[in-house]
């Protein structure tokens, strides 16, 4: 059974023009020029360098400086340069992210992954030779199943957050635009309890997950449900989601700086699986746990009187609570399971990019609407069908427009569905009895 959205044509048409206005302020920001990216510009050391093939500057190409208790990394501006600043004289490792270089080149000499060290001056410079565009062939086959395989994982760990955001706007009608934050939210605990604190990290994601449902709570416990007490309409809510997000976001940033963490084993090895399609080994846990993940919530959805429950607020929240069912009681439960999975996604999502970074919830949040929107508004299942659709696209688009367009995909058939189809994917156009 579907959540169904509740209102009249012209207020969903309404709610789409809104939903598509931000889409597009967002898309102008994906596809904006890559600039210069530097980090660390406070600290008196730096390594820094150009990535060029045949002369000619790479922009958009990620580089990692990792050493004694720090990490950072960058992404190559149009004129190929970047800059890392560093807190001591050391040495460092520099690894230049293969994956984000054009189609079939790689780093020839000395390896993607090289040291530098900073023991008589204040900046080294590390260039990258790629080879002079010498190409490393690989068929367009395996790339293409790599890219799918990578869509997949990609659309399984957008899915987790997409329906927890599903599942708010079935039973409130609100539209969070702090549910990036609450996915930021579950990795920052993971690396405060894995790194910060040393606990095992098979211990300290389940422990993240269970804050993350604990901060859900104290949500609605200290700010939604008395502001639904009040009253407030969907609007009013919708305007206050938006500052929760900022001042959320900008708090995690004066914690953990505006650098990018690693959790343990964020480089775990790859495995072969054919050809030269590889998977590393996070990967395959990331799919393995977002798969049962997703079956326990559904399970949870369709078998227990929770779930039932919530389905029916969902449907026609004055039918359930004339039915004996205590509404604010399950949206206390909704907002408890939407944030319990959005950590999850966060932290598999630290492991996919990878790193932890205080802006990386709003990075991925353009995409979470689009899935919600895309599978259909208010329906829990459409938005992992809608997320699925969005990973993939985005991954595969890559084989055939530059990566930092990737994005724009994705949106374009989102667009074009809903031009046909305004209820998405799993929608439906009015509620039913």
């Amino acid at each position: 059974m579907n959540f169904l959205f509740v209102g009249n044509p012209k207020r969903f048409l309404k709610l789409v023009v809104v939903v598509f206005t931000a889409l597009i302020i967002g898309l102008g920001l994906l596809v904006s020029p890559a600039q210069a990216d530097s980090v660390g510009e406070e600290f008196d050391h730096a390594v820094l360098g150009n990535v060029k093939i045949k002369g000619e500057p790479v922009g958009g190409v990620r580089i990692v400086v990792e050493g004694p208790s720090y990490t950072a990394e960058v992404v190559t501006g149009d004129d190929g340069s970047w800059l890392i600043g560093v807190p001591t004289k050391d040495t460092y490792t520099v690894t230049l992210d293969q994956e984000t270089l054009p189609a079939g080149i790689a780093v020839l000499e000395g390896g993607a992954s090289q040291e530098v060290d900073l023991g008589l001056s204040d900046r080294v410079v590390k260039n990258f030779f790629i080879g002079q565009g010498e190409r490393n062939e690989v068929s367009f086959f395996d790339q293409f199943v790599a890219r799918l395989i990578y869509g997949i994982n990609f659309g399984l760990m957008l899915g987790l957050a997409s329906v927890g955001l599903s599942l708010v706007f079935g039973t409130t009608g609100l539209s969070n635009f702090a549910h990036g934050e609450m996915v930021t939210f579950g990795a920052v605990a993971a690396l405060i309890l894995g790194v910060v604190l040393e606990v095992p990290i098979w211990v300290a994601i389940p422990a993240a997950v269970i804050i993350s449902a604990g901060f859900g709570w104290s949500m609605d416990a200290g700010l939604w449900k008395p502001l639904r007490k009040k009253g407030l309409g969907i609007v009013q809510l919708m305007i206050i989601s938006i500052g929760l997000s900022l001042t959320l976001r900008y708090i995690i940033q004066f914690f953990i700086g505006g650098g990018t963490e690693q959790l343990p084993g964020f480089d775990s090895p790859k495995i072969n699986l054919f050809g030269s399609v590889a998977l590393s080994v996070n990967d395959l846990y990331s799919m393995g746990i977002s798969i049962v993940a997703i079956l326990a919530f559904a399970f949870w959805l369709l078998r227990t009187n929770t779930g039932k429950a919530t389905r029916a607020i969902s449907d026609n929240p004055d039918l359930a609570a004339a039915s004996g069912i205590d509404v604010d009681k399950v949206v206390r439960i909704v907002w408890i399971v939407s944030a319990a999975l959005a950590g999850l996604s966060g932290v598999l999502w630290a492991y996919f990019r990878p790193g932890i970074k205080w802006d990386m919830g709003t990075q991925i949040l353009l995409l979470i609407f689009a899935a919600v929107t895309l599978g259909g508004l208010g329906t829990a299942f459409g938005a992992l069908i809608g997320a699925l659709v969005v990973g993939i696209l985005v991954e595969t688009s890559s084989l055939f427009i530059p990566s930092d367009l990737k994005y724009v995909g994705a949106l374009v058939v989102l667009i074009g569905v809903l031009l046909f189809r305004p209820q998405g994917l799993m929608g439906r156009r009015q509620r039913v009895g």
